[in-house]
């Protein structure tokens, strides 16, 4: 049986990640997922009663922030 590559697609990736991982994906819209499960409203007008689908779709169109720890944060210039 032929291994399956990950397909990297537009509906996989956050706007603003510079990496484009899927695995951050999945974990920023997770967490939204229970956000909105936990009584959390929504940023987008839905049709969808499932919080998984609607929370990909805030985290695809850049509406979740998140962050990242792995990623140095810019210092003002004072603080050193």
């Amino acid at each position: 049986m032929a291994e399956m590559a990950p397909r990297m697609n537009a509906n996989n990736i956050i706007p603003d990640d510079p990496e484009a991982s899927t695995y951050r994906f999945i974990i920023v819209a997770a967490k939204r997922a229970r956000q909105l499960q936990g009584g959390s409203r929504s940023f987008l007008p839905t049709t969808s009663k499932k919080a998984t689908i609607t929370a990909m779709e805030e985290t695809r169109r850049g509406l979740v922030t998140y962050n990242d720890p792995t990623r140095p944060m810019d210092l003002p210039a004072d603080a050193i």
